[in-house]
């Protein structure tokens, strides 16, 4: 009687164990790259994230000085936050252009604030960081910002805490800022509200 070839059927188990234990091993270096991958990406849309933080930082920064009326700025910018009509755009615009260029009118009660309202990155509503100021941005690529940040400036009334209703205690700036990371769909908007002492 003859008998089966052992060795045979224990090198055809030993090659199909191999061949599992390959593709386990390229599965799993397969997802190792790929949360590596992940990981770089993230890490990448969070510093452009940051950038666009910084940037939106900024503009706010640059409008405090705006509202403060900046040295070396354009004449008759200052005396802009102390008029009415200032802030009244008119001409179915809710901000003004030239000198009142980012100064928006208050909306009526029910509708939404300017804010909300305009395109944070049109020209023609907003002011870019230094137009009013001087102030000086590099833009461009890599770690840098892909434009200059913007911002629009509301005058709204201010009541002091405690104060009777009706009391006129002067103005509230709220300023809303955009800025822009080293990638075209990364923005930031941040907002800050300021008073300014003759007020």
């Amino acid at each position: 009687m003859r008998r089966g070839l052992p060795g045979w059927r224990q090198r055809g188990a030993t090659l199909v164990a191999s061949l599992v234990m390959l593709v386990a091993v390229l599965l799993l270096a397969a997802s190792a790259a790929n949360v590596s991958m992940m990981g770089e990406k993230s890490a990448r849309a969070e510093r452009d994230r940051h950038i666009a933080l910084q940037s939106a930082e900024d503009a706010l920064m640059d409008a405090e000085r705006d509202i403060e009326g900046a040295a070396g700025g354009p004449a008759g910018r200052r005396a802009l936050f102390g008029a009415v009509q200032a802030f009244t755009a008119g001409h179915g615009r809710p901000c003004g252009s030239g000198l009142a260029q980012g100064l928006c009118e208050r909306t009526a009660p029910g509708e939404a604030p300017a804010w909300q309202a305009v395109d944070l990155r049109d020209e023609r509503h907003s002011a870019a960081l230094g137009t009013f100021t001087g102030a000086a941005m590099e833009t461009g690529q890599g770690f840098l910002p892909l434009r200059r940040p913007r911002y629009i400036v509301e005058r709204l009334p201010y009541r002091p805490p405690g104060a009777e209703v009706g009391v006129d205690g002067g103005y509230l700036y709220r300023v809303t800022a955009i800025g822009f990371g080293s990638r075209e769909g990364t923005q930031v908007v941040l907002q800050a509200t300021q008073r300014r002492p003759e007020d």
